[in-house]
């Protein structure tokens, strides 16, 4: 069983799956929103929980919010996932 974790994608192939562009992809990390993987060389690499993140992204951005408003969601969506797993743990 493949982990969602891993590093599979190049930012062309994330970008095509979630409809975005790569340049929006790129401006998305240097926002911090996302961080993906990188090789021994510097290319990125995308995981499947990298594209789930930028389509989370692109239905926030749909809904209206800036990337400001993006970040603080993502973070607050984070938070509550660790401390969902705390107590489940």
């Amino acid at each position: 069983m493949q982990n969602s974790g891993h590093p599979l994608f190049g930012i062309s192939v994330a970008a095509e799956l979630v409809g975005t562009t790569v340049a929006n992809v790129r401006g998305y990390e240097r926002s911090g929103l996302l961080t993906p993987a990188r090789t021994e060389g510097g290319t990125r690499r995308y995981s499947q929980d990298d594209v789930d993140r930028l389509l989370r992204i692109r239905v926030l951005l749909d809904a209206g919010l800036n990337i400001a408003g993006i970040v603080r969601v993502l973070d607050l969506e984070d938070d509550n996932g660790r401390l969902r797993a705390e107590l489940d743990g």
